[in-house]
């Protein structure tokens, strides 16, 4: 290793190792309410904290977590979080409710370059979308778990890039990991 590697494993002037994590929020209940305002279900809330002990052991360090501003995602973050060894600074982003996926993009692209790593707890078809775009390559069997599972409630993805967030974009990326309950 060179003495010109930073403590972060990248050398100066190279572009930056980042990673995308895309969370869909867990099971919501159906009440007589706005959809936005839908909480979760009881299994929700279960699969939720267990979103959040597996994304603890995954050891990535958020650097910021993004989230919609409707209930259940809001309620998904809040139990998760509690699993993660550091809670990351917190955006609630309107924006990210019934996101499309160019949308979702565009928010990716306003993203700080300060941050490396990135949590995105939304909702589907666009979470998953993100995540079939952004993946031009995948490890393992990643990719066709994540197709063949059709990204359900508390299923999230970890996509890998270098460059700026600016530059995000489709098939830029490796699929990393690929979790689901119930799998």
């Amino acid at each position: 290793m060179s003495d010109a590697v930073s403590s972060a494993g990248t050398a100066p002037g190279s572009p930056e190792s980042r990673r995308i994590v895309l969370l869909r929020h867990a099971k919501a209940d159906w009440p007589q309410v706005s959809d936005h305002d839908r909480p979760l279900a009881e299994r929700g809330r279960m699969e939720a904290s267990v979103a959040g002990r597996r994304l603890a052991d995954s050891g990535i360090a958020f650097d910021l977590a993004l989230c919609s501003t409707a209930s259940r995602t809001r309620e998904t973050w809040k139990l998760a979080v509690h699993e993660l060894p550091h809670r990351p600074k917190t955006v609630y982003e309107e924006r990210l409710y019934e996101a499309s996926l160019g949308e979702l993009i565009a928010l990716l692209n306003e993203t700080p370059d300060e941050v490396n790593d990135l949590l995105v707890i939304g909702h589907n078809p666009g979470v998953h979308a993100l995540a079939d775009a952004l993946a031009g390559k995948a490890e393992g069997d990643t990719l066709a778990r994540m197709t063949q599972s059709g990204f359900p409630a508390a299923a999230f993805a970890v996509v890998s890039f270098t460059g700026s967030w600016k530059s995000v974009e489709h098939n830029m990326g490796t699929l990393v990991e690929y979790w689901a309950p119930h799998e």
